[in-house]
Formats: C-alpha cells, structure tokens, sequence
C-alpha cells in the first residue's frame, strides 16, 4: 500500500498568527514534499486553487521543483481542474515534469470543489458537466499513440496532431471525485484508477461507491485498477498535542468553508466526533492513526492513502514532524 501527503499550500490566518505569503508558503511546500520522501513514503500531491487563502494555483511548478530535489517518490496533482483547462496545454506541461522526474508525474483529473476558476479561464458554469466529460475525452486522446484528430464544442479541433513532449509510457490519470456515484461509474467504464476525497461523514459509507466503480470497471471490460483516498488528518507524540495543535486551524478553516457554502461554524462536539474510529479525520498518535488507515484500507480496498495535514495552516515545524511520524512509524503497521 502507498502511502503519502497532499497540501493546497494554505494560508490561513490562524488566532494571532498572520497567514504566511504565497512564496513563503510554496516553499515550505517544496521543503514537506523532500521531508516525505526523507520519511521513506510513496508519493506527494499538490492542489490547483484560485483563490487568496490557496497559493497553488500552478501545482506543476511546484512539483517541477520537487522534483528537482528528488528521487523516487511520486508526484500529483490533487487535483488538476480539468474543466476549466486546455487538455493539450494540461498534458504538455505533465509530459515535461514526467521528463524531468525521470517518469514519476502522475496527473488527477478533477471537476474542482471551488468554482473560481471557471469565470476566470472564461468558461460558464452551466457548462459544468459537459465541459469535464469533453476535456477528459481529448485529455485521454492525447495519451495514446500516434496522431489525434478530435473535436468538440469548447475548443478548436485537432487535425492529425501529435503533441510534444511525449512520455515514455501513457501518462497516468486518475480521476477525483467527492462522491458522486457519475463520477465513479465515469472513472471505472474508462478504466482509470479512482481517488475518493474524504471530507466529512464515516469513510465506511463510500464502500457503495468503490462497489459501483468495480461494477464499471468489469462492464468495461478493464483490468482491476488502484483506489486512493485524500483525507484530513494530522499526527503527533499524543492525542492531547495532535488536538491542540490541529483542532483551531481546521476549524477555522472548516468554518470559513462552511460560511461560504451555508453550512453551520464546525464545533469542537462534530470535531471529536470525526476524530472518533468510524469519522473521516486521521488525528492522533501513530498508533491510533495506523489504526484508522488500516481499517479503511480494508474497508473501501484501498492501495493508496494521502495525509492532508495543512486544512488550515500548521506551523512547518509541526507539518515536517507529522511527515516524519507517518514515514517511520505509520507507515510500517500499516503496511
């Protein structure tokens, strides 16, 4: 089982603690992904936002200069915006970091959970759907051998093109979702492996979905295909230093979420509550955190799991030492 981190680049404001600049925080980012692979794990992925509190609003970047100071691990996207990108730009810029990782950029293909990006690339959001199903078609296209000649409503067609750099082997996409039963069945007719962001609620109740997707995938005649999750979660020498140290920025964070979208300020009850072994936040000791991993790797099938310990902004000190626990002490009981 693979086992690594994700991070938007946050940042938030927390209490008295200013939100640090976008250069300062990307390369703390850059700094948390040669930790991840220092700690021995398997793969590191940052997230495209458009917005003040994200700064990674250009993840190939910042993956480009990790992978400048790596070696093994792998590095994604999590997740690129495909509806409001261009497919032949998207895999052109994955095609170069696929070169200069020596074959280690993976790509996560995902409709987004911001809506920010579309007016500012000039797309609609009535187009929404449409716009995905199109750009994965031709993103997909792109991978494969030989000339493509393609077209579709939201860009120019492509007449007997190849698009360069090519890669060495198909550049691997998977597709994201957050729980859209669509979206699974999407992903398994196409046979592509599924990363399921986990949020909120009890991990267990997307074992329906992992149960449709394996349905796609045998409709379509695919080959068994990895499974991911994203989720929050945090690790520290004890559960007392892993809530207060975790719990002010991810409610704070939660909270300015929540504002945005209509829901209520996250409290310190539905936090523990999540915490808890059937909730979706990975916050504890090593013990307690291997624990929970292995018992949702079992439960959806997983082959990979992504740490998201940055939900508001940690400290650095704190985010690299959470690396380390993961890598040295997670890691082994769960594998």
């Amino acid at each position: 089982m693979e086992l690594g981190l994700t991070t938007f680049a946050e940042r938030h404001a927390v209490g008295d603690r200013p939100a640090p600049n976008a250069g300062e925080r990307l390369r703390q980012v850059v700094e948390e992904a040669v930790a991840t692979e220092r700690a021995g794990l398997d793969v590191y992925g940052v997230g495209e936002h458009h917005r003040e509190d994200f700064a990674g609003s250009a993840p190939e970047m910042v993956l480009a200069t990790v992978a400048g100071r790596t070696e093994h691990i792998q590095l994604t996207t999590a997740v690129s915006v495909l509806s409001s990108d261009d497919p032949v730009r998207l895999y052109e810029r994955f095609a170069t970091l696929d070169a200069l990782s020596s074959g280690r950029a993976e790509l996560m293909a995902g409709r987004g959970s911001f809506v920010e990006s579309f007016p500012l690339f000039g797309y609609d959001l009535g187009d929404y759907d449409e716009l995905f199903a199109e750009k994965l078609d031709l993103l997909l296209r792109l991978r494969e051998d030989g000339p493509v000649t393609w077209s579709g409503k939201f860009r120019a067609p492509l007449r007997d093109t190849v698009v360069y750099p090519r890669t060495d082997r198909p550049l691997p996409v998977w597709i994201a979702v957050g729980g859209s039963p669509e979206s699974v069945a999407r992903a398994g007719l196409l046979g592509l492996p599924l990363a399921i962001a986990i949020i909120g609620g009890a991990p267990a109740r997307f074992r329906p979905l992992v149960d449709l997707y394996h349905r796609a995938l045998e409709q379509g005649g695919h080959e068994p295909q990895p499974i991911a999750v994203h989720a929050h979660g945090y690790i520290a020498d004890t559960d007392e230093r892993a809530v207060a140290d975790f719990y002010e920025p991810y409610a704070a964070a939660m909270s300015g979420l929540g504002k945005e979208r209509g829901w209520g300020p996250m409290t310190r009850t539905q936090f523990d509550a999540l915490r808890g072994p059937g909730g979706s936040l990975f916050v504890g000791t090593p013990d307690h955190v291997a624990e929970k991993v292995a018992d949702i790797r079992d439960t959806l099938g997983l082959d990979r799991f992504m740490l998201h310990p940055s939900v508001g902004t940690l400290p650095h000190d704190r985010v690299l030492h959470t690396i380390e626990l993961l890598g040295e002490k997670v890691a082994p009981q769960v594998r």
